[in-house]
């Protein structure tokens, strides 16, 4: 009972950012329109893109960066967490398993690139190294991702709740927790993927916003590290233009670049 009033909670706390949108669990269809530049043409022949949703994260939130990702010559989809997230971090991950499967068969790619945020970046990172997933996946882009944990108090704060209340992946997780002790054990980064992660020093999820790293061997970029005056928050990540173009150039396998003005 506690579990269902905590995820209305969080239902109302995500409508209340967004507009309302229908889940993108169901078999994914292509909706990137032909491409109309060079550079666009190269992108529709790259690996289809699946923009990964994080905690109470409703498609629809998605959309600003599917849609740079779209302009961009770029087969995109978007992946909402079942029940928003908020339950088990492998249970979500063994759905998207079956999700990247259906992206694969219906765009006929050998392998997917992933953009993840926040949670998505477990859920993702957890199919790469406990369910095969690096066989379907060639880059990897994590956004804010706790990836070794965030205290508790600051992802509640932000969702209002107080506590945990029983919200398994808030519980999960908490730095130290037995999920990411097991996540985080022997190598960060398997297989032949590129794992790129991007932070921001302004992430009120993701405390102390270092956790947002993964080693051996990825590449992490701390936004102010290259534009000290850009403030860009939790949210901000999948809107900001700037951390935009570090998500375009990891899927161009380029390198780090930003750029501070970009809208």
């Amino acid at each position: 009972m506690l579990l269902r009033k905590t995820a209305l909670v969080v239902s109302l706390v995500a409508a209340a950012l967004f507009a309302s949108a229908g889940t993108a669990t169901a078999a994914p269809a292509d909706p990137t329109p032909a491409p109309a530049t060079p550079e666009a043409f190269a992108a529709a022949a790259a690996n289809p893109v699946i923009v990964v949703g994080g905690l109470s994260g409703i498609a629809v939130a998605y959309e600003p960066m599917a849609a740079r990702l779209r302009a961009d010559g770029y087969r995109t989809f978007i992946y909402q967490l079942p029940g928003l997230g908020l339950g088990d971090i492998p249970t979500s991950a063994r759905a998207f398993a079956t999700y990247v499967d259906q992206v694969r068969a219906s765009t006929g790619a050998a392998t997917v690139d992933v953009v993840a945020h926040s949670e998505g970046g477990l859920v993702s990172r957890y199919y790469l190294k406990r369910l095969g997933g690096t066989a379907a996946i060639g880059r990897y882009v994590s956004l804010g991702t706790p990836q070794y944990g965030t205290y508790v108090a600051n992802i509640v704060a932000f969702l209002g709740l107080g506590s945990c209340a029983g919200v398994v992946a808030c519980q999960q997780m908490t730095i130290g927790s037995a999920f990411l002790a097991d996540l985080n054990a022997g190598d960060d980064t398997p297989g032949a993927v590129r794992y790129t992660t991007v932070r921001t020093l302004q992430d009120e999820l993701v405390r102390p916003t270092g956790n947002a790293v993964v080693n051996d061997g990825a590449t992490n970029v701390l936004i102010q590290t290259y534009c000290p005056l850009r403030v860009v928050g939790h949210l901000g990540l999948v809107l900001d233009g700037t951390a935009y173009t570090i998500v375009r150039g990891a899927l161009l396998d380029g390198p780090v670049r930003p750029n501070c003005l970009a809208l």
